[in-house]
This record gives structure tokens, C-alpha cells and sequence, in this order.
């Protein structure tokens, strides 16, 4: 890096130059990547790299041990680009709507948590990758959390932890805050996923918040629509809440697209399958802001202000690439309108 780039990053000490924790660099956890980067498919490394934007929007994003799951490739990669960005003073930062996403999710959880009036909670992550909750959210030191994900996923990213935790670093103070923490090896694309979650321990009658960040568009349309008519009939069970993204048809019918799943009304779809309560946001509304949507020319400002049935932008011709960010509730007493 040049020193006059270097001068320009420095204005905002925000984003100081990078600095590799000095796990990341020993000789265990690198080999650990190196399985990663040769073994993993694409569908398993985005959790790598999910795991790298929080650790580089730390400033916003509180989680100790993100540079860990992220690995060395990752957080380069990933700085790389916000270097970029901050140099061409672009209008939105490489991971801003990751970081957006995430304290939605984040803010949306804990709210749904003391919505619950009495008794013991669960909180499922399916998909779960490279997700910390449980070692960085306060809210969850009542409730039960089950990781979802693959096999040799949630097996990696358990050696991870267990060497952060061994760590006598920056590291050190790690500690779990959910109350418990249950992984469940499992592909929700296949049948048995909930089974295998009954058997880990999870209890239908239980009041439940579901999170789903980041994963319905890398599945199917019959395997997304599974996904959420599982979740729905648990509604006349127990307490259920919701936590989804999903992407408009726009966004995965791009030519470098690799994702599938798309729905561009889901606040329209999920009551049809047995939600009752569905609360839609876009990135930069009101609840999905969090001080980082600041300029009004900012791409997803500009969207906002388009109505949804708009697949194309005017001005440009560019596709009309919306995330929408959505909670959804229901309760055995529910009336569906």
C-alpha cells in the first residue's frame, strides 16, 4: 500500500490497516484453513466469508472470535476490497449490507426473545456456518441455540473455537453466553434435518426463534418452500418467530449468479403458508439503518424509493437488486387472515 493510500484510510481511523491476530498466523490454524480452501465447495466458503466482514466491520460488529473463522485468505481478500472502496470514495462500502444484515438479525433476535413471556427458549441458526451468536449476544443467556449445517462444517469450525479458546491471546477471555449450545450435522435440503434436531434435543412445544441468514437463496425453490412449511407448522405448537433475508428474482437471475431461491413478496408468501404476524424491511428503512446508510445517493437508498413492482432502475437500466429482511410470528392461538 502506498503511503498516500494509506493516508487516505487513515483519515477514518475506523478502518486501520489490517493486522492478522497472531493465531491465525500459527502453524494449527492455518493448516485448518488450508482443508478449507481444498475441501470446501463455494456454498461452504461464504460462511468464510461472512465471517470476515464482521471481523473487518468490527467497529460495529462485536465478535471475537470472526477473524478465527474467517482465516487469513479471507480477511485479505475481504480488506482488499474496502481498501478499494475507501480509495474511489464509493458510495457503499465493501460488507456494509453484511454488517446491516447482521445487527438486524442481531437487534430482531434479541426483541423477539423478550417478546416471550415465560418459560425456556430455543433459538435455531439453520445453516448456521460461521455464525458466533452464542459466544457474542447477552440476550441469549436464557435460551437454548442449535447450530444447524453440515457435518464438516460445524466439526471445523468447533476446532476452531476450541484453539481460540486455548489460545492465550486476545483470545483468551472467550466465553460461551447462550445458556446452551447444541450442533446439529444436518442438510436441510433433505428430509430428515428436523428429525435430526428433535433428537439433539430441540422440543416442538418450545417457543422458538428460527434464523435463517444468508441461506434460502443458495436452496432450491422445493427445498426453500420445505424449509419454511416445516417452520410454519411448528406455529401451531409453540411461540415461532422468523428471521429470514430473501433476495427478488432480479438479484438471482444475474449471469454470475449462483443463487436460486428468490421470492419478491414475501411478506405475501409467508402468511400464505401459516405465519400470521409478517414484518418486511429493506436495507436502509428506518429498523434497518443503524447509522451506516448515511448518503441518500447510496444504491440501497435509491431502491427504496422505487416501488417493488420496479425491476429495472430508470435511470440506468441496471437490475433492481433487492435484499428484503423479514420477521414472521405465529402461536397455536393465531388467527391468519
Amino acid at each position: 500500500m502506498s503511503e498516500e493510500e494509506k493516508g487516505l484510510l487513515e483519515e477514518d481511523d475506523t478502518w486501520q490497516e489490517l493486522k492478522i491476530p497472531d493465531l491465525l498466523l500459527s502453524d494449527t490454524v492455518r493448516e485448518l484453513h488450508a482443508l478449507i480452501d481444498s475441501e470446501w465447495d463455494s456454498l461452504q466458503l461464504s460462511a468464510c466469508q461472512t465471517a470476515a466482514g464482521r471481523a473487518l466491520w468490527k467497529h460495529v460488529i462485536h465478535d471475537p472470535v470472526a477473524d478465527i473463522l474467517a482465516g487469513e485468505t479471507y480477511l485479505r481478500g475481504f480488506y482488499e476490497k474496502i481498501r478499494k472502496d475507501r480509495i474511489n470514495n464509493a458510495r457503499e462500502v465493501s460488507g456494509v449490507i453484511l454488517a446491516v444484515r447482521t445487527l438486524w438479525f442481531d437487534s430482531k433476535l434479541e426483541a423477539a426473545l423478550n417478546s416471550f413471556n415465560d418459560g425456556e427458549t430455543q433459538v435455531v441458526l439453520l445453516g448456521a456456518g460461521m455464525d458466533a451468536r452464542a459466544y457474542r449476544l447477552s440476550c441469549l443467556k436464557e435460551s437454548n441455540v442449535f447450530e444447524v449445517d453440515f457435518p464438516k462444517l460445524l466439526q471445523m469450525k468447533t476446532t476452531l473455537l476450541e484453539a481460540a479458546m486455548k489460545s492465550a491471546n486476545e483470545h483468551q477471555q472467550l466465553t460461551m453466553t447462550a445458556k446452551s449450545l447444541t450442533r446439529v450435522a444436518a442438510d436441510i435440503r433433505d428430509d430428515d434435518w428436523l428429525e435430526k434436531l428433535q433428537r439433539s434435543g430441540f422440543l416442538l412445544e418450545r417457543n422458538t426463534v428460527w434464523v435463517l441468514e444468508g441461506i434460502m437463496y443458495y436452496l432450491s425453490h422445493l427445498h426453500a418452500m420445505q424449509v419454511l412449511k416445516t417452520i410454519a407448522d411448528n406455529c401451531a405448537l409453540s411461540h415461532t418467530v422468523l428471521l429470514a433475508d430473501f433476495m427478488n428474482k432480479s438479484t438471482t437471475t444475474l449471469s454470475n449468479s449462483i443463487f436460486h431461491f428468490y421470492s419478491d413478496w414475501p411478506d405475501h408468501l409467508l402468511p400464505s403458508l401459516g405465519f400470521s404476524d409478517v414484518k418486511l424491511s429493506q436495507i436502509g428503512d428506518p429498523d434497518a439503518h443503524f447509522g451506516l446508510m448515511q448518503d441518500p445517493l447510496n444504491l440501497f437508498n435509491k431502491l427504496r424509493n422505487l416501488p417493488r413492482t420496479v425491476q429495472v432502475h430508470p435511470d440506468d437500466g441496471t437490475p433492481c437488486c433487492r435484499l428484503y429482511l423479514v420477521q414472521a410470528s405465529g402461536s397455536p392461538n393465531q388467527t391468519i387472515p
